[in-house]
């Protein structure tokens, strides 16, 4: 096999390929609420349609809500070329909800000027077309190579993965040697950062609000831990990664309830804070000295209780051995399909990737998309994908392999 044919044979699958991603577009997939095994059942008919065998992995419904999720399955495709190493390319099918400010029917797969606009085809539904049709121009090319290809479709990388990869590697469906993860055309990520995301619960004592001095305001208890957190945030910028791509740690308070009426003492208070983790840190370490603040800062607070909790902790993806023969296949076949040198660097999200890392598997991400989340509109409003990008990815995915197992 010419590695001409291989991305001949591409090009021939390139209009099936956008018709299957519109497929995915335009079944919603929203997490939350997270009911995404009805998206799982039509993403492996879509499959099977192309001539896969899929094997459909329902995750127990305790397991599933306990990530809050409704229902997931996860999907696994695997193609054994001969004996050798296997391969796990990894996307997910579950999306954040659309918002607000679309120009477009976010679940329509509209396609202008050659852009598909449309809730999660940039992030990641568009990596399901890139790895299935990458797979299937190997397939039909009759490559000789020795090693397997495995396809893991996923529907939790929005709430964290465990339900998702970490299940699958968890039960021992797969053990690859090597995994890819969704990404995008333009770099190879080898890097990202981590996330904690901590509940941090106040109590007070509730009253008349004619009478505030017989109860415990909550939320000006709150307001003040609030204060000692962020004061905390503006020391972050002093620490900076030693990875390209990634920049220093940071914090958000994303989310914040209590109350009970306009004209009662607040007696409890909750918020969530996000706490993104560069990968120069240890996520323990991280997690202990965050609380600790807390306490701290609670300690001058007569009549407050303050609990947290640990709703989240995803490690960062650091490079594992291994995954430079990865970097160097997917760079050079990215120059001569894209025709330019692509950068291999870190981003300050956290994916599914880190699953794969964390459990020692030589691990990257690549596939379709701009040279940027924000390019492609991700968690916006019209998040979109340049079709002639999805092209792109697919040869340079398809010819790492063609390699990388050859």
């Amino acid at each position: 096999m010419s590695q001409d044919a291989l991305v001949a044979r591409v090009d021939a699958l390139h209009e099936a390929q956008v018709a299957f991603l519109a497929a995915m577009v335009k079944t919603p997939s929203d997490n939350p609420a997270g009911d995404c095994a009805p998206h799982a059942e039509m993403a492996a008919r879509e499959l099977e349609a192309l001539g896969f065998t899929v094997e459909r992995h329902a995750v127990p419904q305790a397991v599933v809500e306990a990530a809050g999720m409704i229902t997931a399955t996860n999907l696994i495709v695997r193609y054994v070329f001969g004996e050798g190493p296997t391969v796990a390319l990894n996307a997910h099918g579950d999306v954040v909800p659309p918002g607000a400010g679309w120009t477009t029917d976010p679940y329509g797969a509209e396609i202008r000027d050659g852009v598909m606009y449309g809730r999660g085809v940039a992030v990641s539904k568009s990596d399901f077309a890139t790895y299935a049709f990458a797979l299937k121009a190997l397939i039909a090319e009759k490559t000789p190579l020795k090693g397997a290809v495995e396809l893991h479709l996923t529907y939790d990388e929005e709430t964290g993965g465990a339900v998702g990869p970490g299940w699958i590697l968890e039960q021992g469906l797969s053990k690859p040697d090597y995994a890819l993860s969704a990404g995008f055309a333009y770099n190879v990520v080898i890097a990202h950062n981590g996330c904690l995301h901590l509940e941090v619960v106040v109590r007070g004592r509730s009253a008349h609000a004619a009478r505030p001095d017989t109860g415990v305001d909550a939320l000006e208890a709150a307001t003040r831990l609030l204060t000692a957190i962020y004061a905390l945030r503006e020391g972050y910028t002093a620490t900076r990664s030693s990875v390209p791509g990634i920049e220093s740690p940071t914090l958000v308070v994303g989310l914040i309830e209590g109350g009970i009426n306009t004209n009662v003492v607040p007696d409890e208070v909750r918020f969530r804070i996000d706490r993104r983790m560069i990968p120069d840190e240890t996520p323990a370490t991280v997690e202990r000295d965050l609380v600790a603040a807390i306490e701290a800062a609670a300690v001058d607070l007569p009549g407050v209780t303050v609990e947290t909790r640990r709703i989240l902790l995803a490690t960062p993806l650091t490079p594992e051995p291994g995954h430079e023969r990865l970097v160097e296949l997917l760079q050079r076949h990215a120059k001569t399909v894209i025709g330019e040198d692509i950068p291999a660097n870190g981003v300050p999200i956290y994916t599914d990737a880190r699953l794969y890392s964390t459990a020692r598997i030589p691990t990257v991400l690549y596939g379709a998309g701009p040279r940027t989340l924000l390019e492609a509109n991700g968690h916006r409003a019209d998040e979109k994908l340049v079709l002639e990008d999805l092209r792109k990815a697919t040869k340079v995915v398809a010819l790492m392999l063609a390699d990388l197992l050859g």
